[in-house]
Order: C-alpha cells, then structure tokens, then sequence
C-alpha cells in the first residue's frame, strides 16, 4: 500500500477559531403590580404594602375604574379576586397570599416573615383568617380612605369579627411584645390587617389602648401614608355603594 501524503497545515486551519463575543444580558422588565382603586380595594392595598416591604422596583398600573370586573370585586359581586396581580419575570399572581409568599422566598433577607418558628406559623394562621374571612366586615364596613363615618352603626355580624380581630391583635401584641404584630419589624401579617385599621378609623371602632397603640403603629407605617395619600390624590369617580353617606 502507498502512505498517502500528509496534509499540510494551511494557515486557515491552524488559525483558532475566532472568540464569540459574550451574549448581552437582557435587562428584565420591571414588575408591574396592577390594582383596582386606591381609594376602595383593601387588597390592592394590601399588595402594595407587601411590594414596599420586599423592596421591589415595581412600577404600579391601575385598572380602570369603569371596568366591569374590578367593580365587581369591589362591590363582593365577584366569585374571585385577580386584583391586585403581581407581573415579575414571567410570574403572574393575583391572591395576595402567593404575592407574599413569593416576595419572601425572592427576598428572604427582608424577612416578611418571622424568622422564629412559632411567629411564622402563627402569621401564617392570622395572615390566612384574613384572607378567608371576616364577611360581614368586608360587606358591612368596606374601606373607603376619603371618608369618615361618625357614629356609624356596627351589627353584630361585623362586631363579631371586630372582636375576633382585635383578639388576634392582643395575642400576638402580647405574646411578640410589639409594636408591631410579631415584634420590633413588619411582617405580612401587618400588611394583611393594614386595611382594617383603616376601615376602623374610617367608621369610628373604638379600640383598647392596646390595639390602639397598634393602630398608630401601622397609620405612621411609611407605605401606609404613601398609600394614603395616593387615594385622596387619585382622581377617582366617588362609588355610591360604597359611600355610605360618608363625610368627606
């Protein structure tokens, strides 16, 4: 047999081949919290608390007031609850209970929740009774931040529940020591109940120096105040059913 001849090395093939050029990063949109009224919805307010709390660039989209759905859960008409929602890199949550769990697993260093195992699971419990109940305050005192209600009559379907909330307050007040629910920061808890402060000072519910120590706590609250302030700025058609001929 014959050797066949060796190539030679041409100087293209013995060239490396030229480096790629890093791929650019591309910047992620920032998180975009879309929310019903200022004004009327405790969850939308309940969401922006909890976005303030994490730290979160957000930038905040508010629905139009005119928009079927959005009344409709303003008004209890709504079988579910998808506002606020919460756009960040490809999530999109719209229960305020997976807003904050997320929030917390992203931005463990905030500690949203309680970093002791009981306070945890104990917010967890209060944050959750929130969630699911109290139906005759939220049909019989709904939030309404521009309003004040003197001398507002409180059935005893919503006094119930106002009893049952102001135990859970003195409970942990007094078991964390405060001045917050679960101690010396803010944890979801205190964004949960943030909108029946509200609604407490909005229909004149008389509090015990406790809760009312508590009370102030979470109107002083930076976010809270922003919040606030948002809602009597915001240039908002006034809804009828949720005045209750209010004092303005």
């Amino acid at each position: 047999m014959v050797a066949e001849p060796k190539r030679r090395r041409t100087a293209a093939s013995a060239a490396p081949a030229p480096a790629r050029a890093p791929a650019e990063a591309v910047p992620s949109a920032p998180a975009v919290l879309h929310i019903s009224s200022r004004n009327y919805s405790s969850w939308s307010m309940r969401g922006f608390l909890l976005c303030r709390m994490a730290g979160i660039g957000f930038t905040v989209h508010t629905v139009d007031p005119e928009d079927p759905g959005a009344r409709a859960e303003l008004l209890l008409q709504s079988s579910s609850i998808l506002l606020p929602c919460l756009s960040d890199e490809g999530a999109e949550l719209w229960d305020t209970l997976a807003i904050a769990e997320y929030l917390n697993e992203r931005y463990p260093e905030k500690q949203m929740l309680p970093a002791e195992r009981l306070a945890r699971a104990r917010c967890r419990a209060i944050s959750g009774e929130m969630h699911a109940g109290f139906a005759a305050l939220r049909s019989t005192l709904p939030l309404n931040l521009r309003a004040h209600v003197p001398g507002f009559t409180i059935w005893s379907a919503a006094r119930a529940d106002i009893e049952r909330i102001l135990k859970l307050w003195r409970d942990a007040l007094g078991e964390w020591g405060g001045p917050w629910l679960f101690g010396t920061a803010p944890s979801v808890a205190d964004a949960m109940f943030a909108p029946v402060v509200c609604r407490f000072r909005t229909y004149d519910v008389a509090l015990d120096p406790v809760c009312e120590a508590y009370a102030q706590t979470i109107l002083a609250w930076a976010p809270v105040q922003e919040w606030i302030e948002a809602a009597r700025r915001e240039p908002e058609p006034a809804i009828a059913e949720l005045d209750l001929d209010a004092e303005f």
